[in-house]
């Protein structure tokens, strides 16, 4: 590889990376917000109980009893896991947009398959407090994590992948 080629590289790498932090930030903020929003509509006092709920993954039921320290540690829990949902993303964009080249269809599947492995997989592995399976809020679950989740990741990468 000549000088001209690992330049133009590092530059595609650190165009690839931003869109990846910015895909991974907008969904993790517009999750939360969604969340928080949910929870205080459905009668919930203090949001913070969100993110115990997220940092109860790790470190089991006593979270749920934790201070704003553990809250703070399942926020950022719950960032990692919108940064990894948005990598894999980026990683699968290739394949995933020669099969369908509808970015909305892209984001909306892409929301359905986060909630799908996030309930079937990651909970039923982690350490979080089981809870009763509820048709309604699995839906809601579900059509927010399509248009938090899914939908920004798959209209960034189109635009950053346009681009290349």
């Amino acid at each position: 590889m000549d000088q001209h080629s690992i330049s133009e590289f590092r530059l595609n790498l650190a165009k690839r990376l931003k869109a990846i932090a910015v895909a991974g930030s907008t969904a993790g903020a517009l999750d939360a917000a969604a969340a928080v929003f949910q929870f205080m509509i459905s009668g919930g006092k203090n949001p913070v109980r969100i993110f115990l709920f997220i940092a109860s993954g790790v470190f089991g039921k006593e979270a749920m009893s934790g201070g704003y320290f553990i809250a703070f540690l399942g926020l950022l829990f719950h960032f990692f896991i919108a940064f990894s949902w948005a990598t894999i993303f980026f990683l699968s964009y290739p394949r995933i947009s020669t099969i369908s080249r509808n970015k909305f269809l892209n984001g909306m599947a892409y929301g359905l398959l986060v909630w799908l492995v996030m309930n079937l997989v990651v909970l039923p592995l982690s350490r979080v407090p089981p809870i009763p399976f509820d048709f309604s809020k699995a839906v809601i679950g579900t059509l927010i994590l399509m248009a938090c989740v899914g939908l920004p990741i798959s209209l960034i990468a189109d635009k950053h992948f346009s681009k290349e």
